[in-house]
């Protein structure tokens, strides 16, 4: 699989680590940056990994900064990314199987080598489950495009801004 991987200077150990466990594992990786020493935004990293994803050039991505909050943020603001901020494995495996994320974010001042890389582990082999999460997913990408997913007659749909539904 190619695996596109970044981290801001605060995640750059820990992206180091991720990257040679993923090689190690026989997958393809692009390193976006930072460098050893780098002080760097982390919004610098986040957009060439994603746009990475979004246009097929890699399978998958992996993000890390300190906390992963700001590259999951930013990760999320790129056309065709489902980006998930995941802490143990349990949120790495959900967020592939229920969410089919496409991008992991980490914080690699908060997690250990070991943990990550179990988590890069699962996350790396689980596979989407499909079923009522397409729906879902479906449901969460048209908001890219402006709409906002919900089903007409539905309570989502009633409380939209200017909807007669709710009185409101």
């Amino acid at each position: 699989m190619r695996v596109a991987i970044g981290s801001d200077h605060r995640g750059y150990q820990a992206k180091e680590t991720i990257k040679r466990f993923l090689i190690q594992m026989g997958h393809d990786v692009a390193d976006f940056g930072a460098g050893e020493n780098q002080s760097t935004d982390y919004p610098d990293i986040a957009v060439p990994v994603c746009a990475a994803v979004s246009r097929k050039e890699a399978d998958r991505g992996i993000l890390l900064c300190g906390s992963g909050i700001g590259m999951s943020m930013t990760a999320n603001k790129v056309s065709g990314i489902r980006a998930a901020l995941c802490h143990d494995e349990l949120t790495a495996e959900m967020s592939r199987r229920h969410n089919d994320a496409n991008v992991l974010c980490m914080a690699g001042d908060l997690l250990g080598d070991e943990l990550m890389r179990r988590m890069v582990d699962i996350w790396m082999a689980t596979e989407f489950e499909g079923g009522r999460h397409e729906r879902r997913i479906k449901k969460m990408m048209k908001v890219e495009d402006g709409l906002d997913g919900a089903e007409p007659g539905t309570e989502a749909e009633k409380a939209r801004p200017g909807s007669r539904g709710t009185g409101h």
